[in-house]
């Protein structure tokens, strides 16, 4: 009998099998890696897996798994959060702060939880969709502004949960069965579920997969961005109240490890970076994975200061293993070495021909005989001081307000003495940071960056001039050589920076952990603290520095063909590899520069403080970020002067300094520091296209 007349073609069916196969498949490995990590578990612990252990496992993994799946929405639309675990914070420090015993209070601040989520998301989705910003600026400012509203609701551990509330969401849904945990994620599943088959999910994959194919198709793409975020901010919210009902207190500082741990949870779920595949189940699965693993560290006596570690690399490892197929960076790379290694055999190796060079003339070039009107210097550097000099305005507006508070400031040379000292550390730091942006990516790494070769550095000298002497070198020489790690998988591997750099960040927080044992006991030589903290011809000795510094900056990124390459990398990769530029290698090297500023930073602070502390780079992620953007660069790449982040510098210190002496509290900072961000991507009408 024909097929047509049954119907469905019996190669159908299993076509349609590989379909689904190909279909899930990330979700698919994530269970069966779970499964195994599992078993390993149940194998190495002493006694049957009981319902203790279950619901100690469940709870303990809801809150990462919930926001998990907040994050995987933003992440299908390809988009990144990075305010997740700041959003977190700050619904667990309002609802232990402010929650009754009453049942309405309980109430009212539960839904509380997931409006203040909603409504973060919200201002992320705004600027990210309708504004059309990038939404890695968006987020990180938001990330930064939410946690000093924290900090300034409560600074230090504290705050309670009323008791039902946390046996609602956390304790015994059936005593005995089935723990609250599971309820709560099965509710949160249904949900996605629910969204998925919808219109609004349906367009979050076709937006994710090609947004102008998706707006060709009718799909409203911006109102499809819009909602990801405000969705996403639900589901963080949810964490927020899981975790506060868990712990029964509030922690100000309860979101700053879960970003890392969020996003290895996605990966590890079987969502593609970039968008368009994956789905929040698998985040699930990929949270109570990683729960998993740090659990195996446990039972095996592993000290938990190498959970980061554990965390950066498998989110690298998780990566890695979509970055192994055929379409890979990494494969496209040995394809190629095999190709030129197969034209030298065979010798057909194209060679340019001595007699026939080629010429190429660059726009508003002259041309032999051609006249060129005559431009003065004003006209050919007019767009680039409409960037640079409003950072160097903002300055000067900042000093005279500096000088009406305080008085006398203006025509007092150890204002500016230290004054400069305090922006040495930015005027190194934004080098690196800029030369990374420039080529459109991003170092997250520079907290520990700079924590770990301090670290290392002052315990190596421990007050020594002559141990100093090798140190400092062998301390430049780490950080250059982890920054051509970050630079290695980002161009090898086919790993956005953002998270080859925040995983990197993740193992250095771990390695500083573990080679101070947690408290580190190195102190700086007298030499570093003189050149920090001392005099040479009537000034503090770092300030010389910052000049020669500012010089050999200038001179690298406009006078050199490696600051060429920046910039022809930051405009497109494609255009510079097509004229011949070394792409990779290019930003290899940049992100081996952010890592010896970082270096150079942490050496710095120790001899400022005279020892290193744990933690000491964590304020200077955003704040390097700063300066580069309020000095006219683009966060896309391309545009920039290092000018024009040095007068960023200078507006962003001196603008600290008029803070420090008021009675705000410190979290104004970093909320300051976000919106000067947020606005000045804005003013400067940097665009998404």
């Amino acid at each position: 009998m024909s097929t047509a007349i049954l119907g469905t073609a019996p190669s159908a069916r299993p076509r349609r099998g590989r379909v689904w196969l190909s279909r899930h498949r990330g979700l698919l490995i994530a269970l069966a890696v779970f499964a195994a990590l599992f078993a390993t578990v149940d194998a190495i612990t002493p006694g049957p897996f009981s319902y203790f252990e279950l619901s100690f496992m469940s709870s303990g993994g809801a809150t990462l798994a919930l926001a998990a799946m907040g994050q995987t929405v933003v992440v299908l639309t390809g988009g990144f959060d990075l305010s997740a675990g700041a959003v977190v914070a700050l619904v667990n420090v309002v609802l232990a702060g402010f929650m009754g015993p009453d049942l309405a209070s309980q109430v009212l601040l539960g839904v509380a939880a997931l409006g203040i989520g909603a409504a973060v998301g919200a201002v992320n989705g705004f600027f990210v969709a309708v504004v059309r910003l990038q939404p890695i600026v968006v987020t990180l400012s938001t990330m930064f502004i939410v946690q000093g509203i924290t900090l300034l609701i409560m600074d230090k551990p504290g705050g309670m949960i009323a008791p039902e509330f946390s046996a609602v969401l956390a304790g015994d849904a059936i005593p005995g069965v089935l723990p609250s945990a599971i309820v709560v994620l099965l509710a949160a599943a249904a949900f996605w579920l629910l969204l998925k088959n919808s219109r609004f999910g349906v367009g979050l994959y076709a937006v994710g997969s090609d947004e102008d194919a998706a707006r060709a198709a009718g799909v409203p793409t911006r109102k499809v961005e819009f909602l990801a975020y405000v969705v996403a901010g639900l589901f963080y919210g949810a964490a927020g109240a899981f975790v506060s009902a868990q712990t029964g207190s509030a922690d100000p500082l309860v979101g700053r490890p879960l970003l890392l741990q969020i996003f290895a949870a996605v990966v590890l779920g079987g969502t593609l970076l970039g968008g368009g595949r994956g789905g929040a189940i698998g985040s699930i699965v990929g949270a109570y994975t990683l729960m998993i693993v740090v659990n195996i560290l446990l039972v095996l006596n592993v000290s938990a200061y190498y959970s980061s570690v554990a965390e950066g690399a498998i989110l690298i490892l998780a990566v890695l293993g979509a970055s192994l197929s055929r379409h890979s960076p990494l494969a496209g790379y040995l394809r190629l070495a095999r190709l030129k290694l197969r034209a030298r055999r065979d010798r057909t190796l194209p060679v340019a021909h001595p007699g026939a060079p080629t010429r190429f003339v660059l726009p508003h070039t002259k041309e032999p005989g051609a006249e060129v009107p005559a431009a003065g210097w004003l006209e050919r550097h007019r767009e680039r001081l409409r960037y640079i000099l409003p950072a160097y305005a903002g300055f000067v507006l900042v000093l005279l307000a500096t000088h009406l508070v305080y008085g006398n400031t203006l025509t007092n040379p150890g204002y500016f003495d230290a004054l400069i000292v305090l922006a040495s550390f930015l005027v190194v730091l934004a080098l690196g940071q800029g030369a990374a942006i420039l080529t459109g990516g991003l170092d997250l790494s520079l907290p520990w960056m700079i924590g770990l070769c301090g670290i290392l550095v002052a315990g190596l000298v421990r007050g020594s001039d002559v141990a100093a002497l090798w140190a400092i070198p062998l301390g430049l020489a780490l950080g250059t050589g982890l920054g051509a790690l970050n630079g290695a998988g980002i161009v090898l591997l086919g790993l956005p920076p953002i998270v080859m750099t925040l995983a990197m960040n993740g193992i250095l927080q771990g390695a500083a952990l573990v080679y101070s044992n947690g408290t580190p006991d190195g102190f700086a030589s007298p030499a570093m603290r003189w050149f920090m903290t001392g005099r040479l011809v009537g000034v503090t000795p770092v300030i010389w520095f910052v000049v020669v510094f500012v010089a050999a900056a200038l001179l690298l990124l406009n006078r050199t063909s490696f600051g060429r390459r920046v910039y022809a990398v930051g405009n497109s990769p494609l255009v510079a590899k097509l004229s011949g530029v070394g792409v990779g290698g290019t930003l290899i090297g940049v992100y081996a520069l952010s890592g010896f500023c970082a270096a150079l930073v942490g050496i710095m602070l120790a001899g400022f403080s005279g020892q290193a502390s744990l933690g000491m780079g964590d304020e200077y992620l955003l704040p390097s970020i700063a300066v580069v953007v309020v000095g006219g660069t683009l966060i896309t790449g391309g545009r920039g002067h290092y000018l024009g982040m040095l007068g960023g510098v200078l507006l962003l210190t001196a603008l600290s300094t008029l803070l420090a002496g008021t009675t705000l509290p410190s979290a104004v900072r970093d909320i300051i520091y976000g919106l000067v961000v947020l606005g000045a991507v804005l003013a400067l009408r940097e665009r998404r296209t």
